[in-house]
């Protein structure tokens, strides 16, 4: 699964580890994120959120 990059803030989506803080268990792919979710450092929506390719 890809891992995305919160463009504003740096933080690094995982969906190997999730966001568990939020609810989000390990293994949740990005596109299967509630709409709502934030970053949980910067609290931008996903939209602003990039995919990194590796």
């Amino acid at each position: 699964m890809k891992k995305y990059l919160c463009d504003p803030c740096g933080y690094i989506y995982d969906p190997e580890v999730g966001d568990p803080d939020s609810g989000i268990e390990p293994g949740t792919a990005f596109e299967d994120i509630p709409d709502d979710w934030v970053c949980p450092i910067c609290g931008v929506g996903k939209d602003l959120f990039s995919v990194i390719e590796e």
